[in-house]
């Protein structure tokens, strides 16, 4: 939450129209950041986590832009706007889908548009920013709680991350106060991008053994997740395909499989190896894996993946040796036909 963001309803000390101003608490006073653009500008982009700012007396101080404070003992920031009271600021609400962060009332990966828009989300927000709401998408509700900054599906349990960002303005004005030689440095969600090696080894793409490493590949992926990045590495030339996650040389076609890793250890995105497994919440509570050989089902995993790569909002059906199922990939359950039990499903990159 953006527990340091303060609203004034004058002009900023700077007197031009500015109507932010990043400040650093220093000792006992707050002191303008000089050059606060660059923040305000990576501050409006919903995928950067924080910003690294160089200073002459504290060295590097790291601002995060989820909770507007800094790793630095002592050291405080705060946001404050002046816009005029009768203006509302142009906010944009964001959610984390499998692949980016997505505006509400935009189309997720999986072709689905959100019911509500970041006015609408902004409108509930005034009303209670530590409450909470429900929204509808298709046939599933969602809840959005603010005091959490996350979006849960009701129906499966899954809970994704929430942002709130100003929008970008037309111009960022400069301003020279506070004279700290400071050095911005973009931070972003981090990953590890990998191709894998002769060995069977995943090996991380490094600057210096080939022209784009993994922070580089990170950014074309956040601009474009179905797109390419074109590299080389020694005499080679590579062309490296997001929506299929494989390396081709292009000059003598060797295809290889490549991953994207969170810097937890959570695997995002890969080619190949084992598939996403699928499993259903069965009567005891557990998770349970689809399986042929498991109650004569008629499906495996491998079978449901490559019917949700043909269409995330779709729905299919299967059966056992008791009774039908249908499983609805936009609102991830599984529905006994029979009965009309409903339990909820949920994909697993492995």
């Amino acid at each position: 939450m953006e527990t340091k963001e303060m609203y004034y309803s004058t002009q900023s000390a700077s007197g031009n129209d500015k109507h932010y101003e990043w400040q650093l608490l220093l000792g006992h006073c707050w002191l303008r950041i000089e050059n606060d653009h660059v923040i305000e500008t990576h501050y409006c982009q919903p995928g950067a986590k924080g910003i690294a700012i160089n200073t002459v007396t504290y060295g590097q101080v790291f601002i995060d832009f989820d909770t507007l404070q800094t790793l630095t003992a002592g050291v405080k920031v705060q946001r404050l706007s002046f816009l005029p009271q009768v203006q509302a600021q142009d906010v944009g609400w964001y959610y984390r889908d499998d692949l980016l962060w997505r505006e509400y009332g935009s189309q997720g990966s999986g072709l689905l548009v959100s019911s509500i828009s970041s006015k609408d989300v902004e409108h509930q927000f005034t009303l209670g920013p530590q409450g909470s709401f429900t929204f509808t998408v298709a046939s599933t509700t969602y809840t959005l709680d603010f005091s959490t900054m996350t979006q849960t599906n009701n129906i499966s349990g899954l809970s994704r991350n929430v942002r709130r960002r100003p929008k970008v303005t037309q111009s960022h004005h400069r301003t020279s106060f506070l004279p700290m030689n400071l050095f911005f440095q973009p931070t972003v969600d981090r990953f590890k991008w990998e191709f894998m090696g002769d060995e069977g080894e995943w090996n991380e793409y490094q600057a210096n053994k080939c022209s784009y490493d993994s922070t580089a590949i990170e950014r074309q992926y956040q601009l474009n997740a179905t797109g390419q990045v074109h590299f080389k590495a020694n005499r080679f030339s590579y062309t490296l395909d997001f929506s299929s996650m494989c390396q081709v040389n292009n000059n003598i076609g060797t295809r290889r499989a490549v991953r994207r890793t969170a810097v937890d250890g959570t695997q995002q995105e890969s080619s190949t190896g084992t598939q996403p497994r699928w499993q259903f919440r069965d009567i005891d509570g557990r998770w349970k894996d689809y399986s042929k050989s498991v109650g004569q089902c008629s499906v495996s995993s491998q079978d449901i993946e490559a019917q949700y790569q043909k269409d995330p909002s779709g729905t299919m059906t299967f059966a056992t040796s008791s009774f039908k199922y249908e499983l609805d990939f936009s609102a991830m359950t599984q529905k006994n036909q029979s009965t009309n039990t409903i339990r909820p499903l949920q994909r697993l990159n492995q």
